[in-house]
């Protein structure tokens, strides 16, 4: 059974989920593929700051943090807790 795809802003910390899909133009696809985060990359969402911040995820053992915007351009598919 295929599983919900959501933007990382909607994903609960603490979840694991596989990157379907960046929903942005070239320079925000660049720049996140430049961080490590492209589609078919694993993600943990470690937190989110309330009110529209920042965005924390780990992608292969090191974390990244971007903004509200940003975060809500990545859209993934939960894979597990």
């Amino acid at each position: 059974m295929a599983q919900e795809i959501v933007s990382l802003t909607n994903l609960k910390n603490g979840i694991r989920a596989r990157v379907c899909s960046i929903e942005g133009g070239t320079a925000v696809n660049n720049r996140l593929a430049a961080l490590g985060l492209r589609p078919g990359k694993e993600l943990t969402k470690i937190s989110a700051m309330s009110f529209k911040g920042p965005v924390t995820v780990k992608v292969d053992g090191t974390q990244l943090a971007m903004g509200h915007g940003m975060a809500s351009k990545v859209m993934v598919e939960v894979t597990g807790i």
